[in-house]
């Protein structure tokens, strides 16, 4: 969607919001996304004090991916803000680059104007975000079952589809952190993977997955969430070992659907509710 009005101008409006949010309404469920250009520098500079870190630099702060119960008002949404507000904070899991002290004294000049901002913090833009309940019941990890792989395997028709990407960043030319939500509504059930994709060249590649499962008959939900993590190095001998070329690494070393299977898990949680 592309923005042509003067560049004064607010943006997006209320009705820009409305225009570019898609819904599908199945069995009692309202799936909506909503997919708009890069913010503008307002808003960014907004998010960057109220979040008290600096934002990647392409940050889609009025994205979003929704699921919403409607005889409940249950709703379970992701977000931009909310996913870079578990980012730490803190210099606790900050990674180290090659040259990190160029580096750094390079970021402290990103967001010139608002010094206060620039702290330590963990500029990978890792995040553990699973998602906001902005109404109603709260996921329990008792009885909790894992997804039924074997029922999304099923060739049912695909009746709603839509990616979203909330966050992206090249870590200053060091690699990639980016944050995407990806959906597929059937007629019985629906899939969400949220994904964190970071990749610190020849340090770290790291992906940490939230999936949602809702079965509509059922009115029963399932969120899985995994973190996977491994040195650049073993995942690079990992491609190799499984036969790719080493003319393919670079191209496979950006798609986190080629690594996954690739690196180990380092924390898995399951959990549920009923409505």
């Amino acid at each position: 969607m592309a923005f042509n009005g003067a560049i004064n101008e607010p943006y997006p409006k209320p009705e820009d919001l409305d225009r570019s949010t898609l819904s599908h309404t199945q069995k009692g469920f309202k799936i909506s996304a909503r997919k708009l250009p890069i913010s503008k520098s307002g808003p960014i500079d907004e998010m960057s004090k109220s979040l008290n870190i600096p934002v990647p630099e392409m940050i889609f702060g009025d994205n979003l991916v929704a699921i919403e119960h409607l005889a409940s008002g249950w709703r379970l949404e992701f977000n931009a803000y909310d996913s870079l507000d578990k980012v730490d904070k803190t210099d606790k899991n900050m990674l180290k680059v090659a040259y990190s002290k160029e580096w750094s004294s390079t970021r402290e000049k990103t967001h010139e104007g608002i010094k206060e901002v620039v702290k330590p913090f963990d500029w990978s833009y890792s995040t553990d975000y699973m998602g906001t309940i902005t109404q109603g019941k709260q996921f329990t990890n008792e009885d909790a079952e894992p997804i039924p792989i074997e029922l999304l395997k099923r060739p049912d028709p695909i009746l709603f589809f839509e990616e979203v990407v909330l966050y992206e960043s090249e870590l200053d030319d060091n690699g990639i952190s980016v944050f995407t939500c990806k959906l597929r509504v059937m007629p019985d059930r629906m899939l969400l993977l949220c994904r964190l994709f970071m990749r610190l060249d020849k340090v770290l590649v790291r992906i940490r997955d939230t999936r949602i499962y809702v079965d509509f008959n059922a009115k029963k939900i399932i969120r899985d969430y995994t973190e996977k993590e491994d040195s650049f190095d073993n995942v690079r001998k990992g491609l190799l070992t499984s036969g790719r070329l080493p003319d393919d690494l670079t191209v496979a070393m950006r798609d986190p659907n080629q690594l996954a299977h690739l690196i180990p898990e380092v924390k898995h949680t399951l959990e549920t509710l009923s409505l």
